[in-house]
């Protein structure tokens, strides 16, 4: 008998075939059949009227520390996602001598906005090398499985100290071969690969850019070597104008190593609205060449929130603004003390001043775009630019800051795309997401904690996408399931899930399609050392099965912890 049996649901396989009625059965932890009429299991859901996907695989994410304190990894895990893959963008946790362990606290907290005082307080640092790292993050149990790379960041200051950060150093040959071996052993280890970052936007915390952004070729395609002769891994990278100098290193690195390789692509604020395209182009010549190179994208505008409760918000270049917030936080950190500010911002003479203070200051966040919005509940991530705060206040006779203002002392969030929302639209993210030679990613869950909010990525790539936008721009439904299973899983070397298939891994979702969403993004302080964060829950899915037993049902986690570490040296292709 089998231990599940998944019911007369619509199946969407993953390997982009038509949906069908039909069962699927488990046993073991793997799919045993997929057909009509299966013998009875020891336990059946009733999937009548729901579909039944593959677990989403989500492989952009920086859940390096949350791996050690977050059994659950929320919200990822109330999103439908099975599988996370963290040590994105050049930066994670290891290797790391303990003389370096407050670079690399900077590092994270720069790049990826994770508070310091989490970091310190939510983890053990018990580890030096990369191998060790995974052994701690094996030791943990856990709801969903997760795999992870080895970060450049990390290998360059490890193989050459301090020299390692400053940007004028050229690292040796016995320096660049001491990268290899330490690449080489996280990856024969279980790294699903390496990840670098030449992107201007990532710094430190103290200012300082990531150690990778000025690593000459001769660095990465050393490292590169060193990845080809283990047989494994993957190489993610994320880079910035100019396209064509970045690419040819990254393109060489392919080639020397006869891995794959994704890289983040993106509609950039400043550019010309169709620079993207540059990417899919060299990715078009790179794969005609016989080199795998993949472009990773997100199925939205990539957007800043800000609220009261976030770090970052229009008021914040007020001093009026700040004293208030500073006398409530010595007088209480209740809700009480915010009550009262809320109170304080509301009447007349207080609220004259601090937009009075601000359009002197010059300093609101969101002006530095062409477009916000209030965010509403359900979140309105498809932004009509008919709505947005600029709309609104030449309607009403004034400007932007004055009805910013009115939204985050009313308790609302401003929603402001950064990336992917240059034409006012997504015309140009759809043209990203069909590409041939793209897969979605991007969704950051772990980092930006006070930000973004972007870790519902899969939730909206199926439910905008395949219901929501207009007829005409709709995508199939298996499309985007094989989109975000079958293609994210193989991106990086992952064969044994996304597609429900006898033999394979039993990460199935039951999903209730015509409630599919997601909730408003809300602050939680429910990081180690009282950390905030934003948090939202997928709304819709009526259960997540992770290795054949169901861990969440409804949203709520069921106690089950079936989850793993995923060790890429037997998985990866």
């Amino acid at each position: 008998m089998d231990d599940l049996v998944i019911r007369g649901g619509t199946v969407v396989d993953g390997t982009g075939a038509a949906p069908r009625t039909a069962d699927v059965a488990v046993n073991g932890g793997r799919i045993r059949e997929v057909g009509a009429q299966l013998p009875a299991g020891r336990r059946e859901i009733d999937a009548s009227g729901l579909l039944v996907t593959p677990g989403w695989v989500d492989v952009h994410t920086h859940y390096d520390g949350n791996l050690l304190w977050d059994p659950l990894l929320t919200p990822s895990s109330t999103h439908g996602v099975t599988t996370v893959v963290t040590g994105n963008c050049g930066v994670g946790l290891a290797p790391v001598r303990p003389a370096d362990l407050d670079w690399t606290i900077a590092l994270m907290e720069g790049v990826e906005d994770i508070p310091g005082a989490v970091m310190r307080g939510g983890l053990a640092w018990d580890w030096e090398s990369f191998p060790e790292y995974l052994d701690a993050v094996a030791r943990v149990p856990r709801a969903i499985d997760a795999a992870t790379q080895v970060p450049h960041a990390a290998v360059r200051v490890y193989a050459m100290g301090e020299r390692g950060i400053d940007h004028t150093a050229v690292p040796t040959d016995d320096e660049i071969r001491r990268m290899g071996e330490l690449t080489a052993e996280a990856v024969v280890a279980g790294a699903l690969g390496f990840s670098t970052s030449r992107s201007v936007n990532h710094h430190a915390s103290d200012g300082r850019l990531t150690p990778t952004l000025t690593a000459r070729a001769a660095e990465l395609v050393g490292i590169a070597e060193a990845v080809g002769r283990t047989g494994l891994g993957v190489f993610e990278a994320v880079f910035e104008d100019p396209v064509d100098a970045h690419f040819e290193i990254l393109r060489r690195m392919c080639e020397v190593s006869g891995r794959p390789m994704s890289v983040t692509t993106l509609q950039r604020p400043g550019r010309p609205s169709d620079g993207y395209r540059d990417i899919l182009r060299h990715l078009e010549a790179a794969n005609a060449a016989g080199l795998r190179m993949r472009g990773q994208v997100a199925p939205r505008p990539v957007g800043l929130l800000m609220s009261l409760a976030g770090r970052v918000h229009p008021l914040l270049g007020s001093a009026t603004y700040r004293s208030l917030a500073a006398t409530a936080g010595a007088a209480s950190s209740g809700d009480a003390a915010g009550a009262a500010v809320t109170t304080a911002l509301r009447t007349p003479d207080v609220r004259e001043r601090i937009l009075a203070e601000l359009r002197a200051s010059g300093t609101d966040p969101a002006a530095r775009f062409a477009h916000s919005f209030e965010l509403g509940s359900p979140p309105n991530w498809d932004a009509d630019v008919r709505r947005s705060l600029n709309a609104l206040a030449a309607a009403r006779g004034t400007d932007q800051l004055e009805v910013a203002y009115d939204v985050v002392v009313g308790g609302g969030t401003i929603y402001t795309p950064v990336a992917n929302f240059t034409d006012g639209d997504l015309t140009a993210v759809r043209d990203m997401l069909v590409h041939p030679l793209t897969v979605p990613g991007l969704g950051d869950g772990g980092a930006h904690c006070t930000m973004i909010a972007d870790f519902d990525f899969p939730t909206f790539l199926m439910s905008y996408w395949a219901r929501d936008v207009a007829e005409d721009q709709r995508l199939p439904v298996e499309w985007v399931v094989k989109r975000q299973c079958a293609d994210t899983a193989a991106l990086v070397g992952l064969t044994d899930r996304g597609v429900l298939a006898p033999g394979l891994k039993a990460d199935i979702n039951l999903i209730d399609f015509d409630r599919l969403g997601t909730t408003s993004p809300r602050i939680a302080r429910d990081l180690p050392s009282d950390g905030p964060r934003l948090l939202s829950s997928g709304v819709g899915y009526v259960a997540t099965v992770v290795s054949g037993e169901v861990a969440f049902e409804a949203g709520e986690h069921t106690g089950v912890l079936a989850g793993a570490l995923v060790r890429g040296g037997s998985a990866a292709a």
